[in-house]
C-alpha cells in the first residue's frame, strides 16, 4: 500500500456521510443495484440499505466497476423493518414516487438525516413502505415518459443533496465517529487482514497514521 493510496483513501473516508442513505426496495436488475452502488460511493454515502428481491442481491461488477468494495450494505428481511430501522436511528425517509402528494425533488432540505427510499423497477416504491415515509419527490418531465431509470432517478436526487450538503460544508471534516472510522479504515488498508479477523471474532489492532500496524495481530 503506497502512501498516495493511503491518503486517498483516507480524503475519501473524510467525506463519508453517515447521515444520508438510500432504502432500495425489491431491486430485481443487477445492473441497476449495482449503478445505485456507485451513485452512493459517488457522492460520500457510507451505508446503503436494500431488501433483496427474489433472487437474492445479484451485482453487476462492469456497472459497478467494484464500487461494492467501498460500500456498506445492510439487508433487511422486510420493508417494515428497514423503515422502523431508519425511523430509530432518525432519518427522514424520503420516497422517489409519483403521486398527488409528491414535489419537485429540490424543494426537499437533504442536510437534515436522509434516507432516500426507492422502489422496484416495475412498480415503484410500495404501499407498505408509503406508510412510513415523510415527504415524496419527483424529478420533473418535459418528454412522453413518466419517469427515469430508477438507478438515474437514484443519481439525480443524491447529487442536488450532496450539493446542498457541500454547500453546508459537510464535506470539510469527517463527519464518523472514531469507531467506524478505524474499522473502515482497517478494512479498507488491509482487506485480508479484515478478513481474518472477521472469521475469527478478532477485534481489528490499531494502525498509525501511515496505515501500517501499530500493535501485533491478533492470533485465533
Amino acid at each position: 500500500m503506497t502512501a498516495e493510496r493511503v491518503a486517498k483513501l483516507d480524503a475519501v473516508l473524510a467525506r463519508r456521510q453517515p447521515d444520508l442513505t438510500i432504502f432500495a426496495e425489491n431491486l430485481h436488475k443487477p445492473r441497476n443495484f449495482s449503478a445505485m452502488v456507485r451513485d452512493c460511493d459517488a457522492v460520500g454515502i457510507n451505508e446503503m440499505h436494500v431488501l433483496p428481491g427474489e433472487d437474492g442481491l445479484r451485482k453487476h461488477w462492469n456497472t459497478s466497476q467494484g464500487a461494492e468494495k467501498w460500500m456498506r450494505i445492510k439487508t433487511h428481511r422486510s420493508t417494515e423493518e428497514a423503515c422502523v430501522c431508519l425511523k430509530s436511528k432518525g432519518f427522514q425517509l424520503v420516497a422517489a414516487h409519483l403521486g398527488d402528494a409528491s414535489v419537485d425533488f429540490r424543494q426537499l432540505d437533504y442536510t437534515q438525516p436522509t434516507a432516500l427510499v426507492l422502489g422496484t423497477e416495475l412498480f415503484g416504491v410500495s404501499d407498505t413502505a408509503l406508510s412510513f415515509v415523510d415527504r415524496q419527490i419527483s424529478v420533473p418531465m418535459m418528454g412522453v415518459s413518466q419517469s427515469l431509470n430508477v438507478s438515474v432517478a437514484c443519481a439525480v436526487v443524491l447529487y442536488e443533496a450532496q450539493r446542498q450538503r457541500q454547500a453546508a460544508g459537510f464535506y470539510d471534516h469527517c463527519r464518523l465517529d472514531e469507531e467506524t472510522l478505524a474499522e473502515q479504515r482497517f478494512e479498507w488498508l488491509h482487506p485480508v487482514l479484515a478478513d481474518y479477523c472477521q472469521r475469527h471474532r478478532l477485534k481489528y489492532p490499531a494502525l498509525d497514521e501511515s496505515g501500517d500496524l501499530a500493535e501485533p495481530m491478533p492470533r485465533a
